[in-house]
């Protein structure tokens, strides 16, 4: 068997291939010290002002008004049958409910997927193509127009949808990776990613954001309140100043699965924590408390497989093809790191659950494990934090209370210290 050392410098060509296949416009990396970029003035984006569906289940149209036009572009996704439109950034201003289906349409959603641009997600009764799109400016006191109009077709005829009009495709105004990122191509160059100043590097994941609201009670979503959490802890970390802080997200922005990942393997990560809070079906009556999630190839317990089935459909409920991720390359080399890496993501989660127990409450078994896509990636320590449910009311009263959630990120903090400290003090050169 190869030593450590070469099994990771293998690890690292295997990965610098992988890096190399093509991957989302939407990846970006969001640095703690990075300069924010301008703030756009809000008015300057469109704004949607109303949404309708009308027809039946053999054609439906679907009217989104708006103040201005946009260019938009219409791509349609089967298993489950979808079709997604793409458009610049919106300020989406629809009434409260506006989703509800229609004949073709079984319901549809809306949200920004990606810094300037937004994304509108169709899920079909069925195979359907898009019949007719196009945009109307405003004129005789009626506001802008987006139009589509969808015509029932058989699973042959959709299989034959013309690839996407050729309207501009959307890219993302991304933030650059940041200085420290040093060129893979120099010689005995540190590894790309890797901090200059030495620090190790923490990567918080708000779960969720954008277009995918995650589960939603009372009237708050997850991905807020996710948000709010992770931001704290960054905040936290921070203030110690031990730790190179990156926020997967840090605003209501959809990152797609593997690139949550891709933020701690390109940065090296020292520490890889996604965040999210969870909602149990009410036929599955009720529970409560904090649960820590590491990777395993086989779910702990059947709960454990419902979430990680859950979580895994998040690229799907934003309309992301999954038939057209890259898959990972060397497996046998990834296999061996991975065995290591899962041992110190074990560890991990008992000393966080050993120091959350004793400020906020935890779910009756506080340690589980499944196969969620975003731990995986295979050189960095990564747990899930479902840090409460929020269809439970007393979880829900503390997930909203600052008070609490202060209490929550000040035990997260104690534990990634007691880690990182004694992982620190024991790695060798280049580990």
């Amino acid at each position: 068997m190869a030593s450590r050392t070469n099994q990771r410098v293998l690890l690292g060509f295997a990965l610098l291939c992988a890096a190399a296949l093509p991957c989302a416009d939407s990846s970006r990396l969001i640095a703690a010290e990075s300069p924010s970029p301008p703030a756009a003035a809000a008015a300057s984006f469109p704004v949607a002002t109303a949404a309708r569906l009308a027809g039946d289940s053999k054609q439906t149209r679907f009217i989104l008004d708006l103040d201005q036009t946009v260019s938009f572009r219409t791509t349609t996704l089967a298993d489950p049958y979808r079709v997604v439109v793409d458009v610049p950034q919106v300020n989406f201003q629809l009434a409260p409910g506006t989703g509800a289906g229609r004949g073709l349409v079984k319901a549809f959603r809306y949200g920004l997927v990606m810094p300037g641009g937004s994304r509108i997600v169709f899920d079909l009764t069925g195979p359907a193509k898009v019949a007719n799109s196009y945009v109307l400016e405003a004129a005789n006191g009626q506001p802008a127009r987006l139009v589509l109009e969808l015509e029932e077709v058989d699973r042959a005829a959709f299989a034959q949808t013309p690839a996407p009009e050729n309207r501009p495709e959307l890219r993302s105004t991304i933030a650059a990776v940041p200085p420290a990122t040093v060129p893979a191509s120099e010689p005995a160059a540190p590894k790309p990613g890797t901090p200059s100043d030495g620090r190790p590097v923490v990567v918080i994941d708000p779960g969720h954001g954008g277009i995918d609201n995650g589960t939603q009670s009372s009237g708050e979503s997850e991905k807020n309140l996710v948000l709010a959490f992770g931001l704290a802890l960054r905040d936290r970390l921070e203030k110690s100043g031990k730790y190179r802080v990156v926020m997967t997200r840090d605003d209501d922005t959809f990152i797609p699965l593997n690139d949550r990942a891709k933020v701690a393997r390109n940065l090296n990560a020292a520490l890889f924590i996604s965040i999210h809070a969870d909602a149990l079906p009410k036929a599955e009556g009720d529970a409560q408390g904090a649960t820590i999630y590491t990777l395993s190839d086989k779910a702990s317990d059947a709960e454990a497989q419902r979430l990680a089935d859950a979580e895994n459909r998040a690229d799907a409920i934003a309309g992301f093809n999954l038939s057209e991720e890259p898959t990972d390359v060397a497996d046998i080399l990834i296999d061996l790191t991975q065995r290591e890496t899962r041992t110190f993501s074990n560890h991990f989660a008992h000393l966080l659950m050993g120091e959350m127990k004793s400020t906020v409450r935890m779910h009756k078994h506080p340690l589980k494990s499944a196969g969620f896509r975003v731990l995986k990636a295979p050189d960095v320590p990564s747990v899930l934090v479902e840090i409460g449910y929020v269809s439970n009311k007393g979880d829900l009263e503390h997930l909203v209370s600052e008070g609490w959630r202060s209490k929550a990120v000040g035990s997260m903090a104690q534990a990634i210290d007691t880690f990182l400290a004694k992982r620190m003090a024991t790695a060798g050169p280049g580990n």
